[in-house]
């Protein structure tokens, strides 16, 4: 009888530690599914930020799979003092953003609510564990539209410039006037979506996320990957252009502007991917030839 009563207050004890968590839960359903269906009905249904939502998804796996370490309450610290700032700064922002149709702030704020939670239920121990998942929760957030269009333009000017040398240099009948392309009796606009800023931070977050997974001991070998990634992400970029170049010279202007056009970019993240795993190699060659960048163990 003592022992079946000891188990039922552990279980009482157990499920009054989730209360906290359920207010938590709620409060963030309440607050950001209204967010949600905002992003879903409008600017993450457009090609620029269908990254979004794979985003978000990535980032609640994330802390999904350390959550474990989140529920250990043996290195549960609060920082009220901490939380309670960064929750009322997150209320503020979320407030101006929602009314002012500032998706920065809006989604943004989000970043903030989960580090407070975190903070004032748990600790930094806890909050450490998740951190890369709320780091990575940044490339989710849409960019203000005059640093994209003041940064997109110089962009789309380099990947046409190299996309026209490539298939003039194998020779393919290509000239360029700015971003448009002229192949054959086709001309093609190479569009924000194709070399943008959003696919750099597209890009990026693939190669953040591998290192991630990957968890390399080397300092070097993860600090010079993740520098690598934006000229990776150029080159991907390139090679998508080319593809749809081909494409069009090929199949015509509606296999170029259709169906084949998704499958372009396919061939986007499948480059860039298979870019960053050449280059984590080569570095990995580098790291066990020079003993002073090599790995410890």
């Amino acid at each position: 009888m003592l022992v079946l009563g000891a188990r039922m207050m552990a279980g009482r004890d157990s499920r009054g530690a989730l209360v906290p968590w359920w207010i938590a839960a709620t409060g963030l359903l309440l607050l950001y599914v209204p967010t949600l269906i905002s992003l879903f009905g409008s600017i993450w249904a457009s090609d620029a930020q269908g990254h979004g939502p794979i985003v978000l998804g990535i980032s609640i796996w994330l802390i999904y799979r350390r959550w474990p370490e989140v529920m250990d309450t043996r290195a549960s610290s609060p920082r009220p003092l901490l939380a309670w700032p960064l929750l009322l700064l997150a209320a503020v922002l979320y407030a101006v953003g929602r009314s002012q149709g500032i998706w920065l702030f809006e989604v943004g704020s989000a970043i903030l609510v989960v580090t407070g939670l975190m903070l004032l239920l748990r600790g930094p121990a806890q909050l450490r564990a998740i951190a890369f998942a709320i780091f990575f929760m940044l490339f989710m957030i849409p960019l203000p539209g005059a640093v994209v269009d003041a940064l997109t333009q110089p962009m789309k000017m380099a990947v046409s410039y190299v996309a026209e040398n490539l298939l003039h240099s194998v020779g393919y009948p290509i000239s360029r006037s700015g971003v448009i392309l002229q192949i054959g009796p086709y001309q093609l606009m190479v569009a924000d979506a194709c070399a943008g800023l959003h696919t750099l931070f597209t890009l990026e977050a693939l190669g953040l996320l591998y290192l991630n997974l990957v968890r390399h001991s080397s300092l070097f070998r993860n600090v010079a990957l993740a520098i690598l990634i934006v000229p990776i992400s150029f080159t991907a970029n390139v090679i998508r252009v080319c593809a749809l170049t081909l494409i069009t010279f090929y199949f015509g202007d509606e296999a170029g502007q259709g169906f084949l056009h998704g499958f372009a970019g396919m061939v986007l993240f499948l480059s860039a991917l298979l870019l960053i795993i050449a280059t984590d190699g080569l570095l990995r060659v580098g790291t066990r030839r020079h003993p002073a960048i090599r790995e410890t163990s």
